[in-house]
């Protein structure tokens, strides 16, 4: 069995920054083990620019985005091992990986961070009816057949979900010579940024279809592929309306319906989830309840922008290396809630008598609301308010608490309300 000091499963944007992270914090024996055969994650397909604005202040591709942290780490003694995949996760952080060249191996670290980001919901996962044929895909899977394989996935184009991989590839498609027929939304709100639904949907007349939903997929017998899909509004219970069928003759069907945490090896670490971010449930240090491992990126929560992908892999990273040099101590706990209007918060516990000057709260709100403020109550009295004009779930937000106001608290609510 191989023994190291740091391990980091994952050399996405979260790994691989977890891992800087950790090297300028002093740890010198550091590996990242990733199941590609090349770092960057997800980055390597994402070609379009609006990467780095806040870490590296420019405007970037992802490609290029990913080699600035890649240079980052070629430039110390960091080992990646690429072509390898974690396959197993035991509680005393005894990690099971296999790869072509070195077949099974189990590695022993002193300390893990979990990086292996998120996952697409798929056809199934939604249970969209209609007949099972060729030409439905998954946004991510198009992008990457698109972007990096070079084959156009269709012609004539219908996408389910707003999300902002479904708004790139609406763009993406258009641009590729394809015909985007309509992006069609469940909720009576894009689940994009705004500036995705401007610079993607708008900029090329591609119609916004919100609470509707694709009740049905029709085949062409002939081809076995996607030759209508029928759409239909729905109401406030997302039950289809009878009568306001909508059909698109087209090819292909997208799905931008949503990102699942990848945390199987975190389940058979026997690490606790939290049943809304479907990441696993942290300390303000990003600790999971199984010392010494750690977790970053979008495997504990979904983000919308890699910079704060990035600067929270930094964070794990400090912090694994200060629990490499003190090790895990004591402390008396806060509980973070989501209140009335808030869909979760992370992180859920706070080591109160271990943050320096602050501590910061990142959350999503259940649904869009204007004219607001943000709320933390602790013993039934609220002792901050912030005033928002417009918040949405498609923006992930924070809110800072400072170690004072910590002090006699032993649960904070934080909840969305009315601004009077």
């Amino acid at each position: 069995m191989e023994n190291r000091e740091l391990v980091i499963i994952g050399g996405g944007p979260a790994g691989l920054a977890a891992g800087y992270g950790a090297y300028k914090e002093g740890v010198k024996d550091i590996l990242i083990i990733e199941r590609d055969n090349h770092l960057g994650g997800i980055l390597n397909q994402c070609i379009h620019n609006g990467f780095g604005l806040h870490r590296f202040n420019e405007e970037l591709t992802g490609p290029e985005y990913a080699s600035r942290y890649e240079e980052l780490v070629k430039n110390t003694n960091i080992e990646v091992k690429s072509d390898t995949m974690a396959i197993d996760l035991s509680n005393d952080k005894v990690i099971t990986v296999v790869s072509s060249k070195n077949g099974l191996e189990q590695i022993k670290a002193k300390a893990i961070i979990l990086a292996m980001g998120c996952r697409e919901r798929s056809r199934g996962a939604i249970s969209t009816p209609g007949d099972r044929v060729a030409g439905i895909y998954t946004a991510g899977a198009a992008q990457k057949y698109c972007n990096i394989d070079g084959y156009l996935v269709g012609k004539r184009i219908v996408i389910l979900g707003s999300g902002d991989i479904g708004l790139i590839m609406a763009r993406r498609m258009t641009l590729e010579g394809a015909k985007v027929l309509a992006d069609v939304e469940l909720c009576p709100y894009s689940n994009g940024l705004n500036r995705n639904i401007a610079q993607c949907l708008n900029d090329f007349d591609i119609p916004l279809y919100l609470s509707y939903t694709v009740t049905d997929i029709i085949a062409d017998e002939e081809r076995k592929r996607v030759k209508q899909v029928v759409i239909m509004k729905v109401d406030d219970k997302k039950k289809p309306i009878p009568g306001s069928e909508i059909t698109f003759y087209c090819d292909t069907l997208l799905l931008s319906v949503g990102l699942i945490p990848e945390n199987e090896l975190s389940k058979k670490a026997g690490i606790e989830l939290d049943r809304r971010t479907k990441g696993p449930v942290v300390y303000d240090n990003l600790e999971t309840d199984v010392e010494g491992i750690f977790a970053c990126g979008n495997v504990l929560q979904v983000h919308d922008l890699v910079d704060n992908v990035s600067m929270e892999g930094e964070r794990a990273g400090k912090n694994a290396a200060n629990y490499l040099k003190n090790g895990q101590k004591e402390s008396s706990l806060v509980t973070m809630l989501a209140g009335n209007g808030i869909g979760y918060v992370c992180p859920q516990f706070i080591r109160k008598d271990l943050v320096d000057d602050y501590v910061d709260i990142f959350f999503r709100v259940r649904a869009p609301s204007s004219n607001c403020k943000l709320v933390l109550t602790k013993k039934g009295e609220d002792f901050l308010s912030v005033p928002k004009i417009k918040i949405a779930p498609s923006e992930m937000q924070s809110i800072r608490i400072k170690k004072e106001q910590l002090s006699d608290a032993s649960e904070i609510t934080l909840s969305l309300k009315e601004n009077k």
